[in-house]
């Protein structure tokens, strides 16, 4: 991997632990931004366009999930990935950092090899050539009884309404309407949307399919107990 390809977003309220881990992800080859709180990281995202951004959870007035949220909103964003950093004993939940939007999260403190292979890890997901993730075409529409879902703008038109959504949740969708009534079984799921070499939680799956009902209606995603999901139109 080239890494001078890659942005790194740090977000970080503790000055000490952006100095080591910038010094760190540098040394490797990343182009690497920094902020000390979620205003500035907003900011920052949105100018440069990092493809990677870290968020340390527990930050003054807006905190790491907060920050998330609104990084996931932004359209500009919807490649980015977003991890969180985390202090080991802290009262933290996957759940929540996944309801989030977040596609992963790293645990401090961490060896700076550790941290590097993980930066590296998560940045396949979006090379093509080493994640194998299935590339669609720019601009092609595809309507599903009352869904049409536009898939260069990642966006989702219901009954009129435009829902933009997170990339997982996007890609999730996309695989399951891509064969209506087919059962995706859960490791189908995982190597189409997060890629066979990404380590994610239990419980990741559930968590996008359950935020995918709340936005596209309960219907529409049937559960097969001890198997996986499908679309019903």
């Amino acid at each position: 991997m080239d890494t001078s390809n890659y942005k790194i977003l740090l977000v970080d309220d503790e000055p000490d632990i952006l100095e080591f881990i910038s010094y760190n992800l540098r040394k490797e080859g990343f182009t690497v931004l920094t902020a000390n709180n979620g205003e500035a990281a907003l900011k920052i995202a949105q100018a440069e366009l990092p493809e990677l951004i870290i968020l340390d959870v527990m930050m003054p007035e807006m905190d790491g999930i907060e920050t998330c949220e609104e990084l996931k909103r932004i359209p500009s964003l919807k490649n980015s990935i977003v991890a969180f950093l985390t202090a080991r004993g802290e009262d933290y939940s996957q759940i929540a950092g996944f309801d989030a939007g977040a596609d992963d999260y790293i645990t401090k403190p961490i060896k700076p090899k550790v941290l590097i292979s993980r930066a590296k890890a998560l940045l396949k997901r979006y090379n093509p050539g080493e994640s194998g993730e299935k590339q669609v075409d720019d601009g092609e529409i595809i309507n599903i009884g009352e869904l049409t879902i536009d898939r260069e703008r990642y966006l989702i038109i219901l009954s009129g309404e435009e829902l933009v959504l997170p990339k997982k949740e996007f890609e999730l969708l996309l695989l399951l309407v891509s064969k209506p009534e087919k059962v995706f079984t859960r490791d189908e799921i995982y190597n189409a949307v997060w890629g066979d070499n990404i380590i994610v939680g239990d419980r990741t799956i559930d968590v996008h399919i359950r935020k995918l009902r709340e936005k596209i209606g309960q219907d529409h995603i049937k559960t097969i107990k001890g198997v996986g999901y499908k679309f019903v139109v």
